[in-house]
């Protein structure tokens, strides 16, 4: 692009790099609000929904498992399915980023801020 510059030439062309990473990074975090994964515990009897950012967005629980004597079983089983679906949620927003570092050619491992 600007002959006789070395490598001042590529400067534009990482800064478009850089310029095109940044309006996809912004894209992404609104994205991750959007999108919604479902932990569960207990074989499906408690579903926790969250965001992709790991927002908690609902909670199903089977009317079955109401028994009075069982209140710290169900406890257990509506944290386990909190925690699944925000390790679900943290795996997505992993996914995603890796969509852009591949899309811009960096390494498909890289860690980029959120």
């Amino acid at each position: 692009m600007f002959k006789g510059l070395g490598n001042l030439g590529d400067m534009a062309g990482m800064m478009k790099k850089a310029q095109a990473m940044q309006t996809r990074m912004a894209q992404m975090q609104e994205d991750l609000h959007n999108i919604t994964v479902t932990g569960e515990s207990g074989a499906g009897l408690v579903k926790a929904t969250a965001s992709a950012k790991g927002e908690l967005k609902g909670l199903d629980i089977d009317p079955s498992i109401f028994n009075g004597d069982d209140k710290e079983v169900v406890e257990d089983l509506i944290l386990a399915a909190i925690k699944d679906a925000q390790s679900r949620a943290a795996e997505r927003a992993e996914q995603e980023m890796g969509k852009i570092t591949e899309e811009l050619g960096l390494p498909k491992d890289m860690k980029l801020p959120f």
